[in-house]
């Protein structure tokens, strides 16, 4: 076994545990219905499905498999614009097959995720959906409830546009048990536990943001296109890191935080996030 498979059987190991302690699993098993696989992309020529997790390199994924999937259209990767990347009709999800095939497909496919640091992959999505002025359908989707219920005296052209949440909202509106009960998270923040259900798909492989690279060759090697497909490497200046997370975190209160940290708890256990040590848990 070469080095990089033992690491992967190290993460597989730590999501079993992770599941028998919260006893996910042994809790009545809860049966996946087609709306819990609608993150899971298929590629049926390779035998391969990729869960897809939002801020972290799901666009890149979401190109690559779409060079595996599209026989020969695309070459290159980057050459797919990115808002292309997204458009679902592109790419094949496991909740549009039969139950049969579904199952079949499950036991018989490399299946694999990536992870990253829950609060490091939260900040992105804060940055990214409630700073950047083209945002508007989230600002009016979710700035404008945010607002509302979080801000006290808010102008009413907040309320109207809902353009300038802050971090200290957002996490409020997070927290709040009224959030939870009223729909489910946006897949931008949702924990990936709830995404991709670790307890009950087996996933083969676990790619991690901060290895991106190497995990992804050694994934798109062992699918057989290593040869002539390579993961897009770039570097964005712009991407959120440990330093910027902390930042953002400054203002937290530590009961917040802590509260905070029990919605990711299980995220931060599965894939062996330490406890960040910017935190002032209670």
């Amino acid at each position: 076994l070469s080095n990089t498979a033992i690491l992967h059987q190290i993460r597989r190991d730590q999501v079993t545990d992770t599941c028998r302690a919260n006893s996910v699993s042994s809790r009545k098993r809860r049966v996946l219905t087609p709306n819990d696989l609608k993150h899971l992309v298929v590629d049926e020529d390779h035998e391969m499905i990729y869960c897809y997790v939002p801020k972290v390199a799901c666009t890149n994924w979401k190109r690559v498999m779409m060079v595996l999937t599209g026989r020969g259209k695309y070459s290159d990767p980057m050459e797919i614009p990115a808002n292309e990347a997204h458009v679902s009709s592109n790419l094949k999800t496991l909740n549009q097959y039969s139950i049969p095939e579904i199952n079949h497909r499950l036991k018989n496919y490399m299946k694999f995720l990536f992870v990253r640091e829950p609060f490091e992959r939260l900040v992105s999505a804060y940055r990214n959906k409630f700073t950047q002025k083209y945002n508007t359908s989230f600002h009016k989707r979710y700035g404008t409830k945010i607002v509302r219920r979080q801000r006290k005296n808010a102008t009413q052209e907040a309320l109207r546009k809902g353009d300038d949440v802050k971090f200290e909202e957002f996490v409020a509106y997070l927290i709040d048990p009224h959030t939870q009960r009223e729909e489910p998270f946006n897949e931008h923040w949702q924990t990936v536990y709830s995404l991709c259900h670790p307890c009950h798909i087996h996933y083969d492989l676990i790619g991690k943001y901060e290895t991106l690279e190497e995990d992804s060759n050694y994934i798109l090697q062992l699918a057989g296109v290593g040869g002539y497909l390579k993961f897009p490497t770039y570097a964005k200046s712009t991407r959120t890191t440990d330093e910027m997370t902390t930042e953002f975190f400054q203002n937290i209160s530590s009961e917040h935080q802590t509260q905070l940290y029990e919605v990711y708890k299980l995220d931060f256990l599965m894939f062996n996030y330490s406890v960040p040590s910017y935190l002032k848990l209670e």
